[in-house]
């Protein structure tokens, strides 16, 4: 529980009582518009998959909480850096009751275009007093651009090709709807009926978050709001100051690497960490990452590095507990201007959240150094990102569909990976209902299932993948945008890597393309395999117990053969461990008997 500050206590009427009070208050009315926004919205990507974060700042930007179900790319940095540049751009007086903004633009957030914040201020009392603003972000469906969904292209090699931008454009005016500003968001999207209803959803979420913020206020006063914010933040901090003095001080590297930009193919894109710990403070140095790429997987400095340091340090520091600006107060971030995580105004950043999972990954890899027990090995380590698009046969009218492959998570010192789960960047986000899928678009899922072996060996297993095989049954096209299939899921203290993604296009005439990018024709009957990666494991497979061997090859998640491969664990055919033989295979292996 985050402690309240004495000065803020010993005040008879701020007692840490109410404090306590207001702060759970102030939890819990994201996750309320949350729960709106679901039964709301008309996108599946949004009343289904929950791309999308709803929260709370301060005057200056600084985030006071968020939904717990907000996608953690949004929960680093993006409702504060939308309300910042622009109270920048307006003047935080000039902004008044009533007015909506949003803003998606490139150069200050620095994530795909498709990712658009809505605000709007929380005034009180006569005076009207500015306590901050109610966020709502979403993932729009489509705002133009060279390909259907707008940020599914690779082979961008400018923001202008991505879509539409707003930088901090009102929707309203004191409560007054801008008729002009709603038809061109319609007349900028293949999509208007569905993204218009994502808009209203978002609308309403803006003004119901306002009023019950400002309910609050009303009640206890704007002063003791205040103080409830600011015991909030110093809380957070005293958590994070805590983890950090537990943590062993010094310098510590990681490396990874991402595919290619797109453009580039043969060429992998570097992931060089520092990471410093000491003085009571974390500064994590990107400056050994590649420079800005001519393709689509760039972010600006916001929604790159900002973004994912944040994550990694969340993660570590106090990842149980709400989210809100004093989490970061003991974070430096530091990178050069034109790296692909700062990349300029103007640069393609259509990929931007695509990369971040493994860079958070690098960044944790570093972290281990300082805190070898509470990190785990690599997870599948990307978004995964396939969609679907075309003219439906049924309707006659447009239909698109974007997904992202869930995947493994490494193995801990404590813990068995989990999985298949979402990226370390996404949260508890769901799988559309297959059935819900099949409806509306032209393909059949023939199977969705676990992906055998593909978890990283170890004391600890690496969580598993899955395969995921569709069968077209209409004229249609998919676009694919899969990462990290050259960087093995790494694993920790002897364990071994996860299996890496993969995916096939096997079409009628018996022919295979196995493709990892671009935007491909189908025809009826092709069948779509898509494989994620698992995580790696930790700990030297030896050692794991073999009773847990068998008992993961019965629940079909690592084979006989893997088994007796990776683990020195024979198996029968009926599921039931060979005492025998798994004593003779682990004695033959190097080191002898565990």
């Amino acid at each position: 529980m985050n402690a309240v500050p004495a000065s803020i206590a010993r005040s008879p009427d701020r007692d840490p009582i109410t404090l306590e009070i207001i702060r759970h208050e102030l939890v819990s009315i994201p996750e309320q518009i949350d729960r709106n926004i679901t039964r709301t919205a008309f996108s599946p990507l949004i009343n289904e998959y929950k791309d999308y974060a709803v929260g709370i700042v301060d005057p200056e930007g600084r985030l006071v909480s968020q939904s717990r179900g907000s996608l953690l790319i949004f929960v680093a940095n993006a409702l504060g850096t939308a309300v910042r540049d622009g109270i920048a751009l307006h003047g935080a007086a000039a902004i008044e009751d009533g007015d909506v903004l949003i803003s998606n633009h490139a150069g200050t957030l620095g994530q795909h275009l498709n990712n658009v914040v809505m605000y709007t201020p929380v005034r009180v009392g006569p005076e009207r007093r500015l306590l901050g603003f109610f966020c709502v972000l979403m993932h729009w469906i489509d705002v133009g651009g060279s390909m259907v969904g707008s940020c599914t292209s690779t082979t961008t090699t400018e923001i202008w090709q991505e879509g539409i931008q707003f930088r901090n454009v009102r929707l309203f005016r004191r409560g007054e709807r801008l008729a002009d500003m709603f038809r061109m968001i319609e007349c900028n999207t293949r999509f208007p009926e569905m993204l218009m209803g994502d808009v209203e959803a978002q609308i309403a979420g803006c003004f119901m978050g306002r009023d019950l913020v400002a309910a609050i206020a009303d009640k206890y006063g704007a002063a003791t709001y205040e103080a409830a914010v600011h015991a909030m933040w110093d809380g957070a901090e005293a958590l994070a100051r805590a983890a950090i003095g537990r943590a062993r001080a010094g310098e510590y590297e990681a490396h990874a690497f991402l595919d290619n930009d797109g453009i580039n193919l043969d060429r992998p894109v570097p992931i060089g960490i520092k990471v410093r710990v000491g003085g009571g403070r974390i500064a994590v140095d990107f400056s050994g990452v590649s420079e800005q790429l001519p393709g689509p997987l760039n972010a600006g400095r916001n929604g790159g590095a900002v973004a994912a340091a944040r994550i990694a340090i969340k993660y570590m520091l106090s990842p149980d507990e709400p989210v809100n600006e004093g989490d970061f107060r003991l974070l430096d971030v530091e990178i050069p201007e034109g790296k692909f995580l700062s990349a300029r105004p103007g640069a393609p950043i259509g990929g931007s959240g695509n990369m971040i999972p493994t860079v958070v990954d690098t960044v944790l890899r570093a972290l281990a150094g300082a805190f070898p027990d509470r990190v785990a090995a690599a997870h599948h380590g990307t978004y995964g990102v396939h969609s679907f698009h075309g003219i439906s046969p049924a309707t006659g009218a447009s239909f698109f569909h974007l997904d992202t492959l869930p995947g493994g998570w490494g193995g801990s010192a404590a813990l068995d990976g989990y999985g298949p789960s979402r990226s370390n960047v996404h949260g508890d986000t769901s799988d559309v209902p297959v059935e819900m899928q099949e409806a509306f678009h032209p393909y059949r899922f023939e199977s969705y299932a676990l992906r055998p072996d593909s978890g990283g060996p170890g004391r600890h297993r690496g969580g598993v993948g899955v395969e995921k095989v569709y069968r077209i049954t209409g004229p249609c096209r998919v676009n694919l945008k899969i990462e990290r299939t050259g960087c093995p899921p790494w694993g920790l203290e002897g364990g071994g890597a996860g299996r890496t993604a993969d995916v096939e296009i096997r079409r009628t005439d018996g022919s295979v393309q196995r493709v990892f990018k671009g935007d491909h024709a189908l025809a009826p009957g092709d069948r779509v395999i898509l494989r994620s990666g698992g995580g790696g494991g930790y700990g030297a497979p030896r050692q794991r117990d073999a009773a847990l061997v068998a008992r993961d090859v019965r629940a079909g998640l690592v084979s006989p053969q893997a088994a007796l491969r990776d683990y020195g664990v024979a198996v029968r055919e009926n599921g039931e461990l060979d005492s025998e033989a798994t004593a003779r295979a682990r004695a033959a292996q190097p080191g002898g008997e565990p």
